[in-house]
């Protein structure tokens, strides 16, 4: 496949993931790493409010295209196979207590999501919830 052919086809594929969240005005950042010759691909979503960033989801594959596709088909599944959580918390010297919602197979999972790319020292969990299901 060309470059631009590619670029293009990523393009669409990330549209396609955003639109399916439906996340309102929540942004949501495409994060590609390379690690042991493979690639991961980090969905990590900006809390307007707060603007704090929380894990999505993570996958791993050998090209752009290819995690864009495994993230655009657990997208279309994560509610029906994943529980969800209510976390409050706070930040450590900060007196605001948020509140946010994970997707996520056990309370281990949504807390790893909340702790992503933060020292877990510097945040204070207040309570996780399994939500009813809806």
């Amino acid at each position: 496949m060309s470059g631009d052919k590619q670029n293009l086809e990523i393009s669409k594929i990330q549209k396609d993931i955003e639109k399916y969240l439906s996340l309102g005005n929540t942004s949501i950042i495409f994060d590609y790493q390379e690690t042991n010759g493979s690639l991961r691909l980090d969905v990590i979503t900006v809390n307007p409010r707060h603007n704090q960033s929380f894990l999505f989801h993570s996958v791993e594959g050998f090209n752009k295209i290819d995690v864009l596709r495994k993230m655009q088909e657990y997208v279309k599944t994560f509610r029906e196979k994943n529980n969800s959580y209510t976390i409050q918390w706070s930040v450590k010297g900060d007196n605001e207590l948020h509140t946010s919602y994970f997707r996520a197979k056990d309370i281990p999972e949504a807390i790893d999501k909340l702790y992503y790319g933060r020292d877990p020292n510097s945040v204070t969990i207040f309570s996780v919830v399994l939500n009813p299901i809806a």
